[in-house]
């Protein structure tokens, strides 16, 4: 994960050129689409590859679908969030050497929180089968520079092949830190999806949201699945109790049970603005790209910085 924005940024020498630059390798989520650096992850730690390096050689790269296992130890592991979501499709990157075949980076897209996620910026598409989020995309520090936009654009391929027609993504700008005060996350603006021609589509809802001790945002689909019971609350509930929360009591409403659970690992209430929406329309053409059509207005210039300070509104 991110170290403190309060680092002093350190200086790097790419390899092919004759002066120093520096790199800002601690005190920003993401850089702009013109800089010559690309962030990357291991071990939900970021780093940054040159374009100097001599960029990136698709001959030497393949896609492939990943079973859930696969794509899941991955994300898990390097992703900054530590977290895998519902998924419907897992794509991966792989380097091709010496006749092996080595993952470096994973796509997954999938079922987000509810189906109006999909249907308000496409509305003519059938959720979770025409449309999807794209919920994790990582690459690790293996790769080159300039290799997610062309990773994305293959998993786009794919996905058109199985009849999905629209892709909603979404980048969280706000910055979040533990109960200790140490930055978790430092906001990102969706440098990828805009570097990829995304429609801008505006900020989600603002919302308050449950800030965990950790700097994890208990989310309301995940409070959902501990209420209902439903597949995959026992991540969540293991990850309260983790911090502090009693395991549950026999015969106790499960909704009494997280409302407590989050009263004794001391959540916080976080005001969160809202975070940035992007869209892909795909198709084999320009023609049944704009055939598509969107339900939300385009939001015009791309957000280039992260928020400012959260603002936590009660315990």
């Amino acid at each position: 994960m991110p170290s403190s924005a309060n680092t002093k940024p350190v200086l790097a020498r790419p390899a092919s050129l004759g002066v120093q630059e520096v790199l800002p390798t601690t005190n920003l989520g993401e850089f702009p689409t013109t800089t010559p650096w690309c962030q990357r992850w291991r071990d939900r730690r970021h780093s940054f590859r040159h374009v100097s390096e001599g960029g990136f050689d698709a001959r030497r790269y393949a896609v492939e679908a990943l079973p859930e296992t696969a794509a899941k130890e991955f994300v898990v592991r390097h992703h900054y969030s530590g977290s895998f979501p519902s998924a419907r499709f897992r794509f991966g990157l792989f380097e091709l050497e010496a006749g092996e075949a080595r993952l470096c980076g994973v796509a997954v897209f999938g079922v987000p929180v509810s189906a109006a996620v999909l249907t308000r910026p496409f509305p003519d598409l059938a959720p979770y089968v025409e449309s999807l989020e794209c919920s994790r995309f990582v690459l690790t520090d293996a790769c080159p520079a300039n290799a997610e936009s062309w990773f994305l654009a293959r998993c786009f391929n794919e996905l058109l092949v199985r009849g999905v027609r629209g892709i909603v993504s979404f980048a969280d700008p706000v910055p979040r830190s533990d109960a200790s005060g140490a930055l978790i996350a430092v906001g990102h603006v969706g440098t990828i999806y805009q570097a990829t021609n995304a429609v801008y589509m505006g900020r989600a809802t603002p919302r308050t949201v449950k800030l965990l001790p950790n700097g994890v945002v208990l989310n309301e689909r995940m409070a959902q699945k501990v209420r209902r019971q439903e597949q995959g609350h026992e991540y969540a509930e293991r990850m309260l109790i983790g911090l502090g929360a009693p395991a549950p009591r026999a015969g106790i409403d499960p909704k009494v049970w997280l409302r407590e659970a989050l009263v004794a690992v001391g959540a916080r209430n976080l005001r969160h603005r809202g975070v940035h929406r992007y869209g892909y329309r795909l198709g084999r053409n320009r023609r049944e790209r704009e055939q598509v059509r969107l339900g939300l207005p385009v939001g015009g210039v791309y957000p280039k910085v992260p928020d400012g300070v959260i603002t936590v509104v009660s315990r």
